[in-house]
């Protein structure tokens, strides 16, 4: 297992990952997939930001990726950031959720990130169990607030003082 910044001749795994959580669960809110081209802008605009974009082999093959995105484009938010991650199925309980994001915090630190925000559609327990485990705390819940797949879907949030929980 490696974990690595991502470049963009990721993106066609990237999105291959991607577009199954499209396709088949309520874990994103998009509702069409992506084509590589799309996949590489939203790439390469996260990495002109600074922020991190990681992925992790196993065997040469990416099974996962995460990566940080400003919470909001007001100034005042520019020590809070938004993590994302995808794991493909096969890797999943193997615990490469945990590294990853792991990897990922320890280089928000390095830049003086103070606030994390994790943003899980509901329910998703593998979900909140990792952040849980990181020491992400439940800060809130919008109730019923997307519809996927014929029904409606909560999204909590989770928050993480990068300073309080790494020292």
């Amino acid at each position: 297992m490696k974990i690595r910044d991502s470049h963009l001749n990721d993106s066609a795994a990237i999105t291959a990952i991607y577009n199954h959580f499209i396709r088949d669960t309520t874990i994103t809110f998009e509702e069409q997939p992506l084509s590589v081209d799309q996949m590489s802008a939203r790439l390469q605009k996260t990495l002109s930001t600074g922020l991190p974009w990681l992925v992790l082999e196993v065997d040469d093959e990416i099974m996962g990726y995460a990566y940080a995105s400003p919470w909001h484009t007001r100034s005042a938010y520019r020590f809070t950031v938004e993590l994302t991650i995808y794991l493909a199925p096969t890797a999943a309980g193997n615990g490469f959720g945990r590294k990853l994001y792991s990897e990922l915090l320890e280089r928000l630190k390095q830049q003086g990130i103070k606030n994390v925000m994790g943003v899980i559609a509901l329910p998703n327990l593998p979900s909140v169990r990792l952040h849980e485990s990181l020491g992400f705390k439940p800060v809130g819940e919008f109730n019923n607030i997307g519809f996927k797949f014929n029904r409606y879907i909560s999204v909590g949030y989770w928050q993480l003082d990068i300073e309080a929980s790494m020292q």
